[in-house]
This record gives C-alpha cells, sequence and structure tokens, in this order.
C-alpha cells in the first residue's frame, strides 16, 4: 500500500461479524489514514448490532442504505 491520494472512503464493519472480525476493517483504515495524502474523508463506521451481511430487520437495513448515500452524497459535494 503506497501513499498516494485515494478518493473519499466509507469503511464499514459488524461487530457481530463471523466472516471479517472488526479489527480488521480497524487496522485498515488506520493504516491508510497514515498513508494517504490528500484530504478526502476515511470514514470508519462499526455497527455494533450487525453482521456480516450489515444491519438485520427492513428499518436498520434501510436507516443503513440512506447512511451509504449520503456519505456519497457528500463525497461528490451533492447537496
Amino acid at each position: 500500500m503506497d501513499g498516494k491520494p485515494y478518493p473519499a472512503i466509507l469503511v464499514t464493519a459488524g461487530l457481530n461479524d463471523p466472516r471479517v472480525s472488526y479489527w480488521e476493517p480497524a487496522k485498515w483504515t488506520a493504516k491508510l489514514r497514515a498513508l494517504k495524502k490528500g484530504n478526502h474523508l476515511l470514514l470508519l463506521k462499526t455497527n455494533m448490532g450487525s453482521g456480516h451481511f450489515g444491519a438485520s430487520g427492513r428499518y436498520e437495513h434501510i436507516r443503513e442504505t440512506a447512511f451509504n448515500y449520503a456519505f456519497i452524497l457528500n463525497a461528490l459535494r451533492i447537496e
């Protein structure tokens, strides 16, 4: 991984994910933050109640999707 200007990145993790432990995305995000150049947004969002496929329940899934869309719109500077 080289130090270069990465685009805006949203890293998501689930505390109860049996496939990817929550510390893996946290370590990767920390490494990216140390190496990246520029001032693009780099967020780590750890959902304390979700697993590998995201939040369960209809409304929690909708809320998670809305958060992802809000991040994309913010990264593209669309109001």
